[in-house]
């Protein structure tokens, strides 16, 4: 990620993030009140607050924080691009490896309890 040191937060993203925050808690606060004392339709409200969140996010994206965030996002698309995934016939002879092996220790385990239960009872005598 490219942020620069001398950019490292603020005023500037101080007010930004203060902004986000009074946005988020009006939306709540008006989607309370409407509900509660208007009758405003269901798909009014959910794009009413839709619009309040993609403005607090666009504010917040100005943020360095925000930048960090989004470069972090396209990094990673990139990198899940350059994943080379399984076929359908390994991720099924991968997960019945899986299978067998855990059998094989529950199996393993299984015997191994029982035998610390019998000589626990051996020595104890109940």
């Amino acid at each position: 990620m490219s942020v620069s040191s001398e950019s490292q937060g603020g005023s500037k993203d101080t007010l930004l993030w203060g902004l986000v925050f009074i946005i988020l808690v009006a939306v709540v606060a008006v989607n309370w009140w409407v509900g509660k004392y208007l009758d405003v339709n269901a798909a009014l409200r959910v794009l009413g607050i839709l619009v309040a969140i993609v403005g607090a996010g666009l504010l917040a994206i100005q943020t360095v924080k925000g930048k960090a965030t989004v470069a972090f996002a396209l990094e990673s698309r990139l990198e899940v691009r350059k994943v080379v995934w399984p076929t359908r016939q390994e991720a099924i002879q991968t997960t019945l490896i899986v299978l067998a092996v855990t059998a094989v220790m529950g199996l393993l385990l299984f015997l191994l309890d029982g035998a610390l239960v019998w000589l626990v009872n051996l020595i104890t005598g109940v």
